[in-house]
């Protein structure tokens, strides 16, 4: 990729990524983007929402564009990539991508082999099928980016600085680590304000949500700003009587929630033993309460 001005850019996919990117990459390129995926129909409603063009075939962004994002499944990444190097037509020294979080670059090396540059590039944020608003959030957040070589690691560097990202570089060896860590933090917290609503609402809760809203946006800055030093809680002052009475009424009146609330409890005691703010005999008397019967 030369520079920051492209030619044609294409896009992989017409999903809620694939559309988000294609529209970010418009105004960076001298003619509008195009967009190829498994159903022609989705394909060209996808790309008449943008103001992409439809392609027929995948040859086309092979042969007209200089930078190819592939937005697909991950199951599906590896059967697309081998379509893709199969093409003897492929334009060499331009740059492939990929946007799955799981991967790193490794999985594009038929398409390295071929002559492209390659790289995993992962915007961490979620998409939810508002494409001017996902391309205005691009703008300031964090894309980890994986390349396959040195130019292709400065290639993935200028293109999420073209969309107004910060790239973090993660080694290859980690990407699945770095994607557990984003689905923990970010699939889970959904899961456990669930298990806290069906809880509140065996409580006679008519409304969990606006409850829990002002306590848990206000845990969530904390523990942004301070990390483990924005605990509050129970188990932070030792209080083992209140986390009995906890595991008690769970037991009682909410069993379903009791298994996610141990785990959590016992994952914070870790991390509370790790930082050395406990005395030794409230921490084996949570330790005792705690332990699976």
């Amino acid at each position: 990729m030369t520079g920051l001005r492209l030619h044609q850019s294409g896009v992989v996919g017409a999903g809620r990524v694939a559309q988000a990117l294609a529209l970010a990459l418009a105004p960076h390129s001298t003619l509008p983007p195009i967009m190829w995926g498994r159903s022609p129909e989705r394909t060209a409603a996808a790309a008449t929402r943008i103001g992409a063009i439809a392609a027929p075939a995948i040859g086309q962004l092979m042969t007209q564009c200089d930078v190819i994002a592939i937005a697909v499944s991950d199951d599906a990444l590896a059967g697309v990539v081998s379509e893709m190097a199969a093409i003897s037509s492929a334009s060499r020294g331009s740059l492939i991508f990929h946007v799955s979080g799981r991967s790193g670059a490794a999985i594009l090396d038929p398409l390295r082999s071929a002559g492209a540059l390659t790289a995993a590039i992962h915007p961490a944020m979620t998409f939810t099928g508002d494409p001017a608003g996902e391309v205005q959030r691009m703008a300031g957040a964090r894309f980890a980016i994986t390349g396959s070589t040195a130019d292709a690691t400065e290639s993935a560097k200028q293109f999420v600085a073209l969309l107004g990202g910060i790239a973090v570089e993660i080694a290859e060896d980690r990407r699945a680590l770095y994607h557990a860590a984003l689905c923990h933090a970010s699939n889970h917290l959904v899961t456990l304000i669930a298990g806290a609503s069906h809880a509140l609402e065996d409580a006679g809760v008519d409304d969990p949500a606006a409850l829990l809203a002002p306590l848990v946006r206000a845990a969530l800055e904390n523990s942004l700003a301070f990390g483990f030093a924005g605990l509050s809680g129970p188990l932070l002052r030792g209080d083992a009587r209140t986390v009995g009475d906890h595991l008690a009424t769970l037991t009682a009146h909410s069993p379903a929630l009791l298994p996610a609330y141990r785990a959590m409890a016992l994952a914070t005691l870790d991390e509370l033993k790790r930082a050395g703010n406990l005395p030794s005999d409230r921490l084996t008397a949570l330790d005792s309460l705690l332990a699976v019967p």
